[in-house]
């Protein structure tokens, strides 16, 4: 009799944990779509970030400028681009900029909206509930988990039933880092030169480039 009801609650729990596997799923396609839809997204935010095992922990407001594959993203301390196969970030304190073809997990970490797009390959989706954004709509909340390659974790997505699109999003990295990103406001439509996503160096002619390409 033990035997058939533990039976029973691992078919409910397995039949439970698919549902809200396909929730996720369903909440993060319509996600993907809002945002291939937007023709162009320009977003503030609010970063926090605390390194968990060393103690350390840093707040900066930053802006990205997205479009498809492509993305330019501006901090106090870094302005970093990418049009979708070279990556420049160039350091204001050092007055360098790095050149690099980054992988599809370097990209993920310094861009996690990219999880929307592809999030399969690397990690499994679960549904965990509703909530209230910061702006006092109501939100669905998914939780990624990594399948076991990569440098990130786990993230939390917080996303907006009225857009679509995250408000918030969490990400652990396995080397104790997590990163809280929240978004203040954001704009769609935005046309978006194909320049806007490549290093200028007319912009920048004291730049030092460290070419990091094979």
């Amino acid at each position: 009799m033990m035997k058939r009801w533990n039976n029973i609650c691992l078919c409910l729990l397995t039949a439970a944990t698919v549902v809200h596997a396909q929730k996720a799923e369903n909440i993060l396609g319509k996600a993907a779509a809002a945002y291939e839809q937007s023709n162009g997204i320009t977003a503030s935010l609010a970063v926090s970030i605390r390194a968990e095992k060393q103690g350390g922990a840093e707040s900066f407001e930053a802006v990205i400028e997205m479009k498809g594959d492509r993305f330019r993203l501006t901090t106090p301390d870094m302005r970093t681009w990418y049009d979708g196969k070279t990556l420049w970030m160039y350091s204001v304190r050092a007055g360098e900029v790095s050149i690099s073809n980054p992988s599809g997990d370097e990209l993920q970490t310094l861009n996690p909206m990219i999880l929307l797009r592809g999030y399969e390959k690397g990690f499994k989706a679960s549904y965990t509930g509703e909530s209230t954004s910061d702006l006092g709509r109501m939100a669905d909340d998914v939780k990624l988990v990594s399948k076991g390659n990569g440098d990130i974790e786990e993230v939390d997505l917080q996303i907006d039933r009225t857009t679509a699109l995250p408000v918030r999003i969490s990400a652990l990295m396995n080397n104790g880092v997590r990163s809280v990103i929240r978004i203040a406001g954001m704009k769609t439509g935005v046309n978006q030169p194909e320049t806007l996503f490549t290093f200028n160096a007319a912009e920048y002619p004291e730049a030092l480039e460290v070419d990091l390409r094979p």
